[in-house]
């Protein structure tokens, strides 16, 4: 595909506005000392249906939708800035763990992981699923995403949130992230099962699953992906970082010789890749490239700090812009069902985390503020409704709930702990 004057123009033009939507909402909330992601949505949802579309409708049109190709490129930097977001997520996790405070991080992230879940399988017997299913109809996988949405923690946002308060380097914070840490792997791999229980079409069929002809609602397609899945996230955490490391000062190493950044870039197509081929969405490839990468040494350091600098300046607003851009609060968001499942979604996660806090000796005050600051949904709630509502599990009613929801959660986070913060307050 060759781009024309007129596309490149159109490419220029859509580009310009996302990222000055994004980054201009993004310092506005942060000088709020709220976290920049939220503003970033709140960006592109200007320009979506919600507003831009309702005011001028035709300026709409053509900016976002009149030009193909401008589309095409639109939706690669929306996917590269995804895996670039779970490769930096991966790098930030393993930076920020801490092996003190085990047993409450152990105990929060035990049953503030495991009783949501339960409890989400309960309060779907009183809503009807069907309202809220997507194309690929899968109620097995959508029951997954649901869960999921209640029991995930963000821990890009709530690292931003303490840092901005200055406490990151703190006995509460090490047990917030640490806990984050162990939650969010458990659920990434659960959302990566999830996503291959609804697979793809025969015609788009690709690589080992489609070379076994595995059916991916067959009880042995559905093993495959489990078993699978398990065994890449495991041993990509246990040999990963030793090949990689052997690799790093291997004397043959081109692209590491010419480029420490380009290298680590490699690392990460490299693991999406191998996701991919083996029927794994690529992001937890991403995700484990980040945590591999974390772990090499020498001036990796200052490639991965480029990367990130890179990344946050330009793929992943665009991403996040183009999240609220497909948000469309006239048509499609039921306020009514929203609070309900907001409250009860953060009824579940704060009373099972405040559980965990008690069961673990942590104070009863100290306890409500490691919920509430577990209850901050954010980044990896977004990337949540993203990925389920991109493979048709969920349908645009609930990607605008979840959505919501990641954004509702984590100003509460950081509203309360800024509170508490502020005033003078003990946190632990």
């Amino acid at each position: 595909m060759t781009l024309t004057a007129l596309d490149i123009a159109h490419l220029i033009f859509a580009l310009s506005l996302l990222m000055l939507a994004a980054h201009g909402l993004g310092y506005l909330f942060q000088r709020l000392h709220q976290p920049p992601v939220i503003g970033e949505i709140l960006g592109g949802l200007l320009l979506g249906p919600t507003l831009f579309k309702m005011v001028m409708p035709s300026g709409y049109q053509f900016i976002f939708l009149e030009n193909k190709p401008t589309q095409i490129v639109l939706n690669t930097y929306y996917n590269l800035g995804l895996l670039l977001l779970m490769f930096c997520s991966g790098m930030e996790m393993i930076s920020n763990f801490r092996k003190d405070e085990k047993k409450a991080a152990l105990f929060i992230s035990a049953i503030g992981t495991f009783l949501p879940f339960i409890f989400s399988f309960v309060l779907l017997h009183f809503i009807d699923p069907h309202q809220h299913i997507g194309s690929a109809n899968n109620l097995t996988a959508f029951t997954l995403i649901f869960a999921i949405g209640i029991a995930v923690t963000s821990i890009p946002v709530i690292s931003r949130i303490l840092f901005d308060l200055k406490i990151l380097d703190t006995p509460f914070s090490r047990i917030v992230l640490s806990s984050a840490l162990i939650e969010d792997v458990i659920l990434y791999i659960i959302l990566s099962i999830a996503l291959a229980m609804v697979g793809t079409a025969d015609k788009d069929a690709f690589g080992l699953p489609a070379l076994l002809h595995l059916s991916p609602t067959s009880s042995l397609g559905l093993s495959y992906h489990v078993v699978v899945t398990l065994v890449f996230f495991g041993s990509s955490l246990l040999i990963g970082p030793r090949v990689f490391r052997w690799m790093d000062s291997f004397r043959f190493n081109l692209p590491r010789r010419r480029s420490p950044l380009a290298f680590l870039l490699l690392i990460l197509f490299v693991m999406s890749g191998l996701a991919t081929l083996l029927g794994i969405t690529p992001m937890l490839g991403a995700f484990a490239a980040g945590i591999i990468a974390r772990k090499l040494r020498g001036d990796a350091e200052v490639s991965r700090e480029s990367i990130k600098e890179f990344s946050f300046a330009f793929f992943i607003p665009i991403y996040f812009a183009m999240i609220g851009l497909k948000l469309d609060l006239i048509h499609h968001f039921n306020l009514v069902f929203f609070i309900g499942f907001l409250v009860c979604a953060c009824l579940i996660k704060v009373i099972c985390v405040y559980a965990g806090g008690r069961l673990a000796g942590e104070s009863p005050p100290g306890s409500f503020n490691l919920a509430i600051a577990m209850n901050a949904r954010g980044g990896p709630g977004i990337v949540l409704a993203s990925l389920a509502f991109d493979a048709h599990i969920i349908n645009e009613g609930f990607y605008t709930v979840l959505v919501m929801l990641a954004i509702v959660t984590s100003l509460l986070a950081g509203s309360w702990l800024g509170f508490v913060v502020r005033r003078g307050g003990v946190l632990r």
